[in-house]
């Protein structure tokens, strides 16, 4: 197995307490950075494992777990991780995963996991949505649809997330999270292919020639793996496409990196919005 047999990898770095006293990472963390890449795995795939596997009603269980080592990480080392789904069974699947040091591979595993009913830990068939969505996943097919449009049209879907992250988590009051602009502005949904969805954006016509985006939320399990991404690109699309010269933001602190990658630059001074530190950025089109 090669770096470019896995569609996805997770990035770790080696950490002061994962080195034993030959000076090389113990044999057992394998098996936990090969976990840690599965939940990434998931997470590239646009799915919530928790909300997931009560909306199919079932959860997967680790049946079998093998390592083979063929070379050694050492303290600070930068690793990709890589995981892909090898086979599935009907009641099972079969990952592969490996780690590497740039090109050096230097450990390989075998993951095997039966789908099973949660209560009583008896295995069932994988669902055929769970199976398609990992083999196309494999094959390279999206993850995610970004569905553009009015509030009445996705608002319903839109507004549980944004509840959760700026009301729920932020403790942002709920009489500024819900107003009167969510009328007259565009939305953007984005849903995994089990049909949840799971961030959303909005944008505004701030004045001529130049449009606001606001309201981006992504579910917390999916932070981090590209569905911000998404919807920040479908509303970047939208403004280019109806001939705006300008986007304006107004990004959490927080969040600032995230839209330097993407071309904004920030503008003028932090300020309070909302009782959170802000800051104006823009993007010329």
């Amino acid at each position: 197995m090669n770096r470019a047999d896995f569609r996805f990898a997770e990035h770790l770095r080696v950490r002061w307490a994962e080195v034993d006293m030959q000076r090389i990472v113990f044999n057992g963390h394998y098996l936990m950075y090969f976990d840690t890449a599965v939940a990434g795995w998931w997470r590239a795939m646009a799915l919530p494992y928790e909300q997931t596997m009560h909306d199919l009603g079932g959860d997967f269980f680790v049946r079998k777990a093998t390592v083979e080592y063929e070379g050694s990480a050492r303290y600070d080392d930068q690793l990709e991780v890589g995981i892909r789904c090898e086979r599935i069974g009907s009641s099972s699947m079969r990952l592969q995963a490996a780690a590497f040091r740039g090109s050096e591979r230097l450990v390989t595993g075998e993951l095997v996991y039966v789908w099973a009913d949660p209560a009583t830990q008896r295995a069932q068939p994988v669902p055929q949505p769970l199976r398609d969505l990992f083999l196309g996943f494999e094959a390279g097919e999206p993850v995610l649809e970004v569905r553009l449009g009015s509030w009445e049209t996705l608002g319903a879907q839109a507004q549980p997330i944004r509840d959760a992250v700026f009301v729920g988590e932020q403790g942002v009051p709920v009489e500024i999270e819900h107003d009167a602009a969510d009328a007259s502005a565009l939305h953007a949904l984005a849903v995994n292919r089990l049909g949840r969805a799971v961030a959303t954006g909005r944008l505004l016509e701030h004045a001529p020639g130049v449009s606001k985006i606001g309201r981006m939320a992504v579910v917390r399990a999916l932070r981090g793996g590209g569905t911000g991404a998404a919807v920040l690109a479908a509303l970047v699309d939208a403004a280019r496409a109806r001939g705006d010269r300008e986007l304006l933001l107004h990004a959490q602190a927080s969040a600032v990196g995230f839209y330097r990658r993407y071309g904004f630059t920030p503008v003028g001074p932090a300020f309070q919005e909302a009782g959170i530190e802000h800051q104006a950025m823009v993007l010329a089109l």
